[in-house]
């Protein structure tokens, strides 16, 4: 159901709610909360041991949002995390609504920034969510998706030539060091999401330092994030770049869920929407922009609402796998025996993907916003409550993962993992995720004899997205 911008959350009232029930809790849950709130525990570790004693106790329980950079003292909120209750949340819409608040954990700034977060799909509820649905699904034909396969095909045998050719030949072997998490993850996705797109190749670091901006502004790296060198760019890309905005006095950057925090994103957007719409090509987008919908809603898909979708494309869009491949290669790294394993017998590797989207999960927290009161785990949940989901916490629930922490790649139920969400908004591209992240890996321990940690690795401070930020591995072949 659409919002009415008159029909906003009352956040005193739900503020007074948490701190109410946060009062009650005993320190040691206070601590736990804060500790998984705070952007920076995860340059360090994911608390799982705080998620699990909170899991435990409580199922959901109430956070306090101090103000942090960039981040200003909030409402607090709810946190859902044993797994049947997060997928009750997401599969319920009416209940636990994407469009009233936004499905960011920071409120918009502005009653105008939550009107923008609100025209994004990934911000839409049932039915306007369900129209743009149906033209993205309808986009993704057969013949689409076969490119697409092949071009991924295509995409690692080159990046994996790049991998070894950078290697030093000695005693008939070939080894070598990269940073797995920048010169090998990061572009696979970057260079996929310009093939479903029409994005021009040389284009695709644009997407890179945009997926950082919007994903990383807590991390002081990422929100600041400039890769992309405009010399071997695109006329597209060097318009767009050239209104790239400075960060402030205070280095940070304008709020990338703003429209005026992404300038350049949507220039080049806008562009693009209205070349594809003028000249289609065979990307997706260009499918996209030809469709028609025959449901409630009918119409076509509007420039602004291809903008808006190139956003969720660019950004959302590149993140799980980016992170997953990293993340489940850390998993690979602690665990011999099970290398060994895939390299003996490659067909595992597609459940290993599973347990390694569980085991890593790249995405930790989704919001919703209450629409009624509700009972949830025990508590006494009101409207306009702020309920904040944590995947990283159902994918190590005890009730359905035997064992939950160990990296387990022939988990018989793996596949129950949460990582591409559920219900009405579970990730349209999972498909394409678990295609890129098995090629990978098959292509990867298909052609190198060993792979192992050449030092430490970084992670990304965020308390939203698990990000590697290095992964410094060497290789023998």
């Amino acid at each position: 159901m659409s919002q009415d911008l008159a029909d906003l959350p009352d956040r005193a009232a739900a503020r007074g709610r948490v701190d109410a029930a946060y009062a009650l809790l005993s320190e040691d849950d206070r601590a736990a909360t804060r500790l998984i709130h705070d952007p920076v525990t995860y340059t360090r570790e994911v608390p799982y041991a705080a998620l699990a004693a909170l899991r435990d106790r409580h199922g959901v329980v109430p956070v306090a949002e101090p103000e942090l950079p960039g981040w200003p003292e909030g409402t607090g909120y709810w946190l859902v995390l044993r797994h049947a209750d997060v997928d009750r949340v997401l599969k319920d819409p009416g209940t636990f609504s994407s469009s009233f608040g936004g499905t960011q954990m920071r409120d918009p700034r502005t009653v105008e920034d939550l009107r923008y977060v609100r025209r994004m799909m990934l911000n839409m509820d049932p039915p306007e969510h369900s129209r743009l649905r149906r033209l993205l699904a309808k986009s993704f034909t057969p013949k689409a998706i076969g490119a697409l396969e092949a071009q991924v095909a295509g995409h690692v045998t080159g990046i994996v030539d790049r991998m070894l050719a950078a290697g030093a030949s000695a005693d008939g072997s070939v080894s070598g060091e990269c940073d797995f998490a920048k010169d090998v993850s990061a572009d696979l996705p970057l260079l996929t999401l310009a093939d479903v797109m029409g994005v021009p190749p040389e284009d695709r670091w644009l997407m890179f330092d945009w997926a950082n901006r919007v994903i990383g502004w807590q991390d002081p790296d990422y929100r600041v994030s400039a890769h992309f060198d405009p010399a071997g760019a695109s006329e597209l890309g060097r318009t767009a770049y050239a209104l790239r905005p400075e960060p402030g006095p205070d280095g940070l950057m304008p709020d990338p869920r703003s429209r005026a925090g992404m300038p350049d994103l949507y220039a080049y957007a806008h562009a693009l929407g209205t070349l594809r719409r003028e000249q289609p090509g065979e990307d997706v987008m260009s499918i996209l922009m030809a469709q028609r919908d025959d449901g409630e809603g009918g119409g076509s898909v509007s420039v602004e609402e291809f903008e808006n979708l190139f956003w969720l494309f660019a950004v959302a869009g590149n993140e799980t796998t980016r992170n997953g491949m990293p993340g489940g290669l850390v998993g690979l790294l602690g665990d011999p025996a099970a290398q060994r394993a895939l390299r003996a017998d490659p067909t595992l590797i597609p459940n290993a993907v599973e347990e390694m989207l569980r085991w890593w999960t790249p995405v930790m927290t989704f919001r919703r916003t209450a629409t009624r009161g509700v009972e949830l785990a025990g508590r006494t949940l009101h409207r306009g409550d702020k309920v904040v989901v944590s995947f990283a916490a159902a994918n190590r629930d005890p009730a359905v993962f035997t064992d939950p922490d160990r990296f387990d790649i022939g988990r018989d139920n793996a596949r129950r993992h949460l990582a591409f969400g559920a219900g009405p908004h579970v990730c349209l591209g999972a498909f394409l995720a678990r295609s890129m992240m098995t090629r990978m890996v098959t292509e990867l321990l298909g052609r190198t004899q060993w792979i192992e940690s050449a030092g430490g690795p970084v992670w990304l401070q965020s308390n939203f997205q698990r990000g590697v930020k290095r992964l410094p591995i060497a290789w023998r072949a």
